[in-house]
C-alpha cells in the first residue's frame, strides 16, 4: 500500500535527520564556511550621516525640504550656546571675548560658510546720507564700559537677534555655523562635530567662566549615528547575556546552550553581512536589527532542543532523540520562520527606508534561523554526549502546563468570556493613541545632544522650526511694497493669531527692509515701517548688500533673483498633531489672504510630523498582505482550512491589547511604532502555530478526542511556548533600554504584544478550539491520579 503522502515527506526528514548526525563534522565546516562567506560583506556597511535618511525619496515634505535647501542658505547648522557659569549677563567683557573668539574661529570649522552671532551682526547705522553697516562687536573694538552698553542697547532692542542669537534677559547667546558638505564621505559630518566639540572644549579651557552647549541638525545627525553605536556596544552583551541565562535555567545543558547561542551569533551575523552585500547603510533602526533576529532564532532553537531533552528522559537515546525532534519541529518551526520572514517584509510599505531596511535584514535573518536550526543545530546538538536534566528541574514547566490545561478545560466558559472582555477593554483604548515625533526627545537624557538642546530651548530659542518660501510672482519683486505689506499681514497673523503663543521667533526680509528705512531717515524710530517706494526700496537693498561682508549676505532670507523671501518660524516644541495642525493653519490662510502666494510649510520638524502619520497609514494598507501571506502558508501548512483561518483570531487580538496598554502607558505613537502592525503578528504566530501543530497531530495521528488533543497539545508545545515567550518578551525589554527612543518605544511596544498574546494563545485559544468543535459546552473527562494526560 502506498503510505500517505504526509509519511513520505515525515521520512524524507527522517532520512535528512539522520544524515546531518551522521555527517555532522562535516555540517559543521560547511556551515562555518558559509556563514564566513556571508559574514564577510558586513564590511560594507557604514554609518549614514544624515538625517533625511529616514524619508524615502518620494516624500513630500523631504522634496520640499530638499527644495528650501537648494534655494536658500543651507540650514546644516552647528548652534553654539555661550552663558555665564553664575547665570549672570553675557554683556561682560570676559565674555563678550569668548564670544568674539568662537565667532572668529567657527568660521575655520570644516565645510563653514556662515557663522553669525551678536558680536558679527550686521548693525546699520545712518552716517549722514550714507549707511553704515558692520560687525556690532568687530574684531579688536575695545570692551569698556561704554561700548558695551552701547552693544548691550543695541542687541536687546533688535526683533531679528532676539529668541535667535540672544535671549531676551541678555544670559544667553548663540553663535551659528552654517555648514555645506559636499556629500562625498560618510566621516564628513562626524568631522565637523569633532571639530565643534573641540573648538568648544578650546574656549572653555580659555574661559573657565563660560558654559558652552552644543545643538542644531550637523549636531542632531550625529546623534542618530552615536545612539546607534552606542546600542551596539552596549546592548548586544547585555542580549546574549540575557539569552545564556534563560537557555541555562530552561535547558540545564552547557552544550545545548553554547550550540543555540553559535546558531543565534551566526545567524544574526549573517544577516548583517548579506545587509552590506545589498547596500543597507547602518542607522539607529538598523543597529538593532542583529539583536532582533537574535531573538528570533532562539525561538527556533528552543523547540527543537526542548523536544529532543523530553523523549531522551522518556527513555529515548540521543540521536534518536534528535532525528525525533527533527521530525516533530521541522514543518512548524518552518511555518514560524516563514510568517515571521514575510510579515517583516511589510515594512517595505512604509516611507521610512531605515525601517523598511530593518525588516529585510529580520526577514533575511528570519529564514536563515530557520536554515541553520534545521541543519546546522542538529548537528551540534550530535558533536558530544548531552546530559539530560533532571525531571524535578526541567520538567516542572510541563507540569504547570499539565495543570493549566485541566484548569482551561474545566472552567472553559468562564476562561472565554472573561478572555474576550479583556481584549475588547484593552482594545477600546487604543484609538486613544496619537502620532508625535518630538526629535529633539528621540534621544534619552543623559546623551550630549538632548541635554544641550533641553538647555538652549529652556533658556534661548527652539529648534522646532517652518519655512515658507513666499513667492512675488517677478524678479526683484521682493522690493515691492505691496509684496512686503503681504509679508507683514502674514507676520502679524503669526504674532498676534490663534498660534501666537507658540511662536518664539520669526525671521522675514521685512525687518531687513524696516531697519533700512529707519537708518536711511536719521534713524528716526517713526520710520521703523517698510518703505513705500519700490524703487527707493530696492536702492536700500542693493545698499545694504555691498556693505555686507563675505559670507553673510542676504541668501539666508533672499533668493539669487529676489523673486521670494524665506520666511522662518521658531517654536520651542511642538507634538506632531500641533505641527501638522499649525502647518495647514498657516497654508490655509495663504490661500485665502494671499493667492498666489501659498505654499507649504518644511523643516525637519514638519518632516517628522507627517513620517509618522504615513507609516501607520501604509502599515494598515500592508496589514492584509500579511495576514494574507500567513493565511497562506498555515492553511496548507496545517492542512486545514478552518484551524488556518481560525488561528488568525489568537494572532491579531494581541495588536489591539497592546496598544490600548500603551494608551494607558504614553499614548504617544512615533513614527517606528507603527511597523509592529505588521512585524509583530509574524513573531507572535510562532506559539500558535506550534499549539495548533500538536493539536491536530493529536487528533490525526494518535486518534484523540477535542479535550485530550487540547491536553497534548499543552504537553508538548505548552513549555516550548512559555520558554520562547519569555526570550522574546526579555530580549525585546534589552532592546527598550536602547537610547534611541524610536527603538526603545518599538522594542517596549513589541515586548506588550508578545506578553499579552502568549496568555491568550494559552487561555482563549484552545476555548476557542473547543467552541469550534462543538465541544464548548461538555465537561473534560476525568484524569486519574498519577495517569499522564
Amino acid at each position: 500500500m502506498t503510505p500517505p503522502a504526509e509519511s513520505r515527506f515525515e521520512s524524507l526528514i527522517v532520512a535528512y535527520a539522520r544524515w546531518l548526525v551522521a555527517n555532522r563534522w562535516r555540517v559543521v565546516a560547511l556551515s562555518l564556511a558559509v556563514v564566513a562567506a556571508m559574514v564577510f560583506g558586513a564590511r560594507h556597511m557604514q554609518f549614514s550621516t544624515d538625517f533625511r535618511v529616514y524619508f524615502g525619496p518620494d516624500n513630500p515634505q523631504l522634496q520640499a525640504f530638499n527644495e528650501m535647501q537648494n534655494v536658500y542658505t543651507k540650514t546644516d547648522t552647528t548652534f553654539f550656546a555661550v552663558s555665564a557659569k553664575d547665570g549672570g549677563t553675557v554683556f561682560r567683557p570676559r565674555l563678550l571675548e569668548a564670544i568674539r573668539e568662537l565667532t572668529r574661529e567657527s568660521w575655520k570649522l570644516p565645510y563653514a560658510i556662515r557663522v553669525d552671532s551678536v558680536t558679527n551682526y550686521q548693525h546699520t547705522e545712518a552716517n549722514g546720507d550714507d549707511l553704515k553697516v558692520g560687525a556690532l562687536l568687530p574684531d579688536g573694538a575695545p570692551l569698556d564700559t561704554d561700548a558695551i552698553a552701547h552693544v548691550r542697547r543695541i542687541a536687546l532692542a533688535d526683533r531679528v537677534l532676539l529668541n535667535r542669537l540672544l535671549s531676551p534677559d541678555g544670559t544667553v547667546t548663540g553663535v551659528n555655523m552654517t555648514a555645506q558638505l559636499p556629500q562625498q564621505s560618510p566621516q564628513e559630518l562626524p568631522a565637523t562635530v569633532h571639530a565643534a566639540r573641540e573648538l568648544r572644549d578650546r574656549i572653555l579651557a580659555k574661559y573657565p567662566e563660560v558654559e558652552i552647549h552644543l545643538t542644531g541638525g550637523n549636531l542632531m545627525s550625529n546623534a542618530f549615528n552615536e545612539a546607534a553605536m552606542q546600542d551596539m556596544q552596549r546592548l548586544v552583551p547585555l542580549m546574549y547575556l540575557v539569552i545564556f541565562g534563560v537557555m541555562w535555567l530552561m535547558l540545564r545543558s552547557g552544550w545545548a546552550t553554547t550550540a543555540t547561542l553559535l546558531v543565534v551569533a551566526f545567524a544574526s551575523a549573517s544577516a548583517m553581512g548579506l545587509a552590506g552585500y545589498i547596500g543597507i547603510q547602518l542607522t539607529p533602526p538598523v543597529a538593532v536589527a542583529p539583536m532582533v533576529v537574535t531573538v528570533l532564532a532562539v525561538a527556533d532553537c528552543v523547540h527543537i532542543a526542548l523536544t529532543m531533552f523530553t523523549l531522551m528522559r522518556g527513555g529515548m537515546a540521543q540521536h534518536a532523540a534528535i532525528v525525533e525532534s527533527m521530525r516533530l519541529n521541522f514543518v512548524p518551526v518552518f511555518l514560524t520562520s516563514a510568517t515571521t520572514s514575510i510579515c517583516f517584509l511589510g515594512t517595505n510599505f512604509t516611507d521610512s527606508p531605515p525601517l523598511t531596511a530593518l525588516g529585510n535584514i529580520c526577514s533575511m535573518g528570519g529564514m536563515l534561523c530557520w536554515a541553520l536550526a534545521i541543519f546546522l543545530l542538529p548537528a551540534l546538538l550530535a558533536l558530544v554526549p548531552v546530559t539530560v536534566p533532571k525531571e524535578r528541574k526541567a520538567a516542572w514547566i510541563t507540569r504547570s502546563m499539565d495543570r493549566l490545561a485541566e484548569f482551561v478545560l474545566r472552567h472553559r466558559r468562564a476562561v472565554f468570556f472573561v478572555s474576550l472582555a479583556v481584549v475588547a477593554a484593552l482594545t477600546a483604548l487604543a484609538p486613544r493613541n496619537e502620532a508625535n515625533d518630538k526629535f529633539a526627545h528621540f534621544f534619552g537624557r543623559g546623551i550630549a545632544f538632548r541635554d544641550d538642546t533641553d538647555f538652549i530651548v529652556d533658556r534661548l530659542t527652539g529648534i522646532y522650526s517652518m519655512e515658507f518660501s513666499l513667492k512675488s510672482g517677478e524678479s526683484n519683486g521682493v522690493s515691492d511694497p505691496g509684496y512686503l505689506r503681504r509679508l507683514e499681514q502674514f507676520e502679524q497673523w503669526w504674532r498676534t493669531g490663534p498660534y501666537a503663543g507658540k511662536v518664539m521667533y520669526l525671521g522675514t526680509v521685512t525687518d531687513v527692509f524696516r531697519k533700512l528705512n529707519q537708518a536711511m531717515h536719521g534713524d528716526d524710530p517713526a520710520w521703523h515701517r517698510l518703505p513705500e517706494d519700490r524703487d527707493l526700496a530696492a536702492q536700500y537693498l542693493l545698499l545694504y548688500e555691498m556693505s555686507l561682508p563675505f559670507g553673510l549676505d542676504l541668501n539666508n532670507l533672499v533668493n539669487i533673483d529676489k523673486s521670494s523671501s524665506r520666511f522662518v518660524v521658531i517654536f520651542r516644541h511642538l507634538k506632531s498633531r500641533e505641527t501638522r495642525e499649525i502647518e495647514q493653519a498657516a497654508y490655509a490662510w495663504l490661500q485665502h489672504n494671499e493667492p498666489g502666494m501659498e505654499t507649504r510649510g518644511v523643516g525637519p520638524g514638519v518632516m517628522f510630523a507627517y513620517i509618522s502619520e504615513r507609516n501607520i497609514q501604509s502599515n494598515f494598507l500592508s496589514l492584509p498582505f500579511s495576514i494574507g501571506a500567513i493565511s497562506l502558508l498555515l492553511l496548507p501548512g496545517l492542512r486545514s482550512w478552518k484551524f488556518g483561518l481560525l488561528s488568525l483570531i489568537p494572532n491579531l487580538l494581541p495588536l489591539g491589547m497592546a496598544f490600548g496598554i500603551w494608551a494607558l502607558w504614553s499614548g504617544e505613537i512615533n513614527f517606528t511604532m507603527a511597523v509592529v502592525l505588521n512585524t509583530v503578528i509574524g513573531i507572535i504566530v510562532d506559539d500558535t502555530i506550534h499549539f495548533f501543530d500538536k493539536y491536530l497531530r493529536a487528533r490525526r495521528e494518535l486518534q484523540q478526542d477535542p479535550e485530550d488533543a487540547v491536553r497534548y497539545a499543552f504537553h508538548e508545545a505548552g513549555a516550548a511556548m512559555v520558554v520562547t515567550t519569555l526570550i522574546l518578551a526579555l530580549g525585546f525589554l534589552v532592546l527598550a533600554q536602547s537610547a534611541f527612543l524610536p527603538n526603545s518605544s518599538l522594542a517596549l511596544l513589541t515586548a506588550i504584544t508578545i506578553a499579552v498574546a502568549m496568555p491568550l494563545d494559552l487561555l482563549f485559544t484552545p476555548t476557542l478550539v473547543l467552541l469550534v468543535e462543538g465541544r464548548f459546552g461538555r465537561s473534560p473527562a476525568p484524569v486519574l491520579a498519577g495517569e499522564a494526560p
